[in-house]
Order: C-alpha cells, then structure tokens, then sequence
C-alpha cells in the first residue's frame, strides 16, 4: 500500500461502502443529465497531451492551448523535434507552459524510445489494469492524467479525481481527508457502478462548480444532500 497504512486504508474502505453509490449517481444524473463521452475513440495520445495541458488551467484555455500546439505541429514528431522553448512558447496561454513542455517532450522522448513510433493506440486493447499500470510509468504522468486519458479516448471504466470531485466526495464522506490520491483512484475504481464512470465523473465535475462549491456551497439546492455528512451538518 505505499505509504499509506492498512489502517488508513480500511478507513478509505468503509466510508465508501457506507455509502449508497448507485442513488448518489442516479441523483446527479436527474439533476445534470447523463453526458455523453465525445471524446470516444479519440487517439490516446493525442488526449494524454491534452490533458497534461488542462492542469492548472480552464477548460476553454486547454482546448485553445492543445489547437495551437497542433497548429503550429501537426504532428507529434514535429513536437519531438522541436526546441523545448519553441514548444513552451506555443503553449504558453495555459500556463505553466515550460514544466509542461518539459513533461510533453519526456513523455514523447520516452514513447519513441520504446516503440519506434509516436503511437499509443494500443493501450485501448489492454486490460484497465495493464493500461494504466502502461502509462504511469511515463515521468510526471500522475494517477489523474491516466485515468482521464483511458476514462474519455478509451473508454475504460476507470475513474479520474480532481480538486472538484475531491471536494465533493470528501464533504459527503465517501472519501476521509487523509485518503491519499492513488488509494482514492483505487477505492472508486471498486466502487463506482458499471457503465457510470463517465456520467459520474462529469456530473461531479458540475456539481463542484455550481452547487458544492468551495466557499459557500449551495446545499439547501444540493440534489445529494440527503447522503451528505457535511451538508446533513448546515441544514
């Protein structure tokens, strides 16, 4: 378990199963919809990039950022080719753009390295497990940035926590404080319902923003306040 102890991990454990999953997903979905994954099928590198450029940034900065990036390299041998400073430059609108370059170029450098080719198509044949076991081993590919790639280009079953979706399942309780972020990915790969990763992920990613907010959430207008302890605490 890492540095995590059995302790703290049988914690992680039973506030999930504590908890009524299925009714907190079909709540969510009443009150957002289900959304639809476009991104189905879509080339797993080109996602990996795309989401390693969304750190730290909006979503209408990254879609910006990773179309100028093409613009200017259509191709990602143009981008391993380039000078690191020529890629920081074309990304520069979302931020943090030379410890992105840097990731992006490692990450090209090391693909090519081992496969002759830019090409990661064949992660959608692996196994959840294989694949992401596969692209963690890649530097500054962290737990999220897998789970995004294979959750939308592959759609895998596997689930992608960020700070949204952090706040909200920790304030209901499906996820302790000291929970740490891999065994997190871990826990609610198990528990999250077949078939509802996706419209789990995304209708969190809603909720956080709108009604569970960081400072002055709305939960007298929550649709999972029932199944909340920190919402059951302000109403």
């Amino acid at each position: 378990m890492g540095a995590m102890t059995a302790a703290g991990a049988g914690k992680c454990e039973t506030a999930a199963e504590e908890k009524p999953l299925k009714y907190i997903v079909q709540n969510l979905e009443r009150a957002y919809g289900v959304p639809e994954n476009r991104w189905a099928g879509s080339d797993p590198l080109d996602m990996l990039v795309s989401v390693i450029l969304s750190q730290a940034t909006s979503d209408t900065n990254s879609r910006r950022t990773f179309a100028e990036l093409k613009r200017r390299y259509p191709t990602w041998d143009g981008v391993l080719r380039a000078r690191e400073s020529s890629v920081a430059a074309a990304i520069k609108a979302g931020g943090l753009a030379n410890q992105k370059a840097r990731v992006i170029k490692n990450l090209l450098k090391e693909i090519k390295a081992r496969h002759g080719s830019l090409d990661l198509s064949f992660v959608a044949g692996m196994s959840n497990e294989d694949a992401a076991r596969y692209l963690s081993q890649f530097r500054g590919i962290g737990p999220k940035t897998v789970a995004c790639t294979l959750l939308f280009a592959c759609g895998k079953e596997v689930f992608p926590l960020d700070t949204h979706i952090f706040r909200v399942l920790r304030r209901v309780g499906l996820v302790p404080a000291k929970c740490s972020d891999a065994r997190a990915h871990e826990m609610l790969n198990r528990i999250v319902p077949a078939g509802k990763f996706y419209s789990f992920h995304v209708n969190l990613i809603r909720h956080g923003r709108k009604i569970c907010r960081p400072r002055e959430p709305l939960c007298g207008r929550c649709p999972i306040v029932e199944y909340c302890d920190y919402g059951q605490t302000r109403i």
